[in-house]
């Protein structure tokens, strides 16, 4: 057999989600999930299982596909028409997946990774607490070292799938009078006694997920659980930062382009003064806008999947995944307001889901860092590049004064 081309995998795996989306996930799972009449869908997660399409990344000893970041994003934008709340649960496996693929031993794949890959076990991320928000580093969770174990106090909140996941990856202070980068650590950290999941939060939208607070009393966690070095949970936490914003930024597109497919098409049957109301520049345009807005937030998701694969250099990947996740989720909030405008009254109630897809959206410019965190991510590699000497031509030198020094006055 002729072997697949990258284009042709893609858009194989394209199919394949979408048939998923179209048959696996009930109409009534959706709408009884953001009736709050659901906490937690394991069976969304089970069923994505069995078609094999969870931690798509990781590899097949462990029971991924070993694709890249370009093909998850492409699964991620399919399964992001069905709302923010199943989409997150869906990358939780990819975003959990990653620590343990990254900073794991073969022990901690084989008890944690596989599983959760098959849809055995369900995972969570416990990583902002109260005070804490953007400040990750201002982390007050402790986990003391005692003997062959850590005893770990605290409490997380805003935890996606906190009701029904079977594990959490926490971040806590192994070592609290230390500078806060070289004091935390990340831990794996089993439902059990001592773990107390409370499902508080009335939410705007992104609902029936199962995001709770988490409080941890005297939590006896064995030191085998810990991922990566002592104390080394920056590392670990920087590193998380890419599947947190690229899983958003995907995620995002796919809430995107399902309200520009719904307010485009009713443009194209509703009439208003005896036309098609897609007649109208006031709507006509807003539909090129946001299809503008679509392909190039998929444009430049789709560009830094592919540094991230090619494995570029750390920093500019930082700043890429900044941008992405930033202009993506900012993209998504303009696109899906659009078609509530193009709709009208009938927009803002739930006869359409557009009104569903606005609320869900909101939270994707909070949370993995607020795009207010992603500017200074952003400006702040952009700036260091700036200093990074560069082969390419001076451009600074191309004014025809450009040699009057004196007039370029500083201070």
């Amino acid at each position: 057999m002729q072997e697949m081309t990258p284009t042709d995998v893609r858009k194989s795996l394209r199919d394949e989600v979408a048939v998923f989306v179209r048959d696996d996930v009930p109409r009534q799972l959706v709408l009884d999930m953001d009736a709050e009449k659901v906490t937690y869908p394991r069976e969304f997660i089970e069923a994505a299982a069995r078609r094999g399409l969870l931690g798509l990344r990781f590899p097949e000893e462990h029971g991924g596909r070993g694709m890249g970041w370009t093909e998850e994003v492409v699964a991620l934008e399919e399964v992001g028409v069905l709302g923010m709340s199943l989409t997150c649960l869906y990358s939780l496996v990819s975003i959990v997946g990653e620590a343990l693929q990254v900073f794991g031993s073969e022990e901690q794949k084989r008890r944690w990774l596989k599983p959760a890959l098959e849809g055995k076990l369900t995972v969570a991320e416990a990583l902002t607490e109260p005070r804490g928000g953007s400040d990750f580093f201002g982390a007050t969770t402790t986990a003391i070292p005692d003997g062959d174990s850590y005893i770990l106090n605290g409490q997380k909140r805003f935890v996606v799938g906190a009701e029904g996941a079977d594990y959490f990856l926490v971040y806590a202070k192994t070592q609290p009078d230390a500078p806060s980068r070289e004091s935390i650590s990340a831990l794996i950290v089993e439902r059990g006694p001592g773990v107390e999941v409370h499902h508080v939060y009335g939410l705007m939208g992104t609902r029936g997920g199962g995001a709770g607070r988490i409080k941890f009393r005297d939590v006896r966690v064995p030191r085998e659980n810990l991922i990566g070095r002592e104390h080394g949970g920056s590392e670990v936490f920087y590193q998380m930062m890419i599947p947190e914003r690229m899983t958003s930024a995907a995620g995002a597109l796919g809430l995107a382009r399902a309200a520009l497919e719904i307010a485009a098409r009713y443009s194209d049957r509703r009439r208003a003064f005896g036309e098609k109301i897609r007649s109208f520049e006031g709507v006509s345009f807003k539909v090129a806008d946001s299809i503008t807005l679509l392909d190039a937030s998929r444009a430049l998701v789709e560009t830094t999947a592919r540094a991230i694969d090619a494995g570029d250099d750390a920093a500019r990947l930082r700043r890429l995944v900044s941008e992405a996740k930033k202009f993506a989720t900012d993209a998504t909030w303009e696109i899906i307001n659009h078609a509530m405008q193009i709709m009208g009254g009938i927009g803002y109630t739930n006869v359409y889901p557009i009104e569903r897809l606005l609320r869900d959206a909101r939270l994707a410019m909070i949370w993995t860092g607020t795009n207010e965190i992603m500017n200074l991510v952003i400006q702040h590699e952009y700036y260091r590049e700036l200093g990074i000497p560069s082969a390419g031509r001076d451009v600074e030198a191309d004014a025809p004064q450009a040699d009057q020094e004196e007039e370029k006055v500083y201070e």
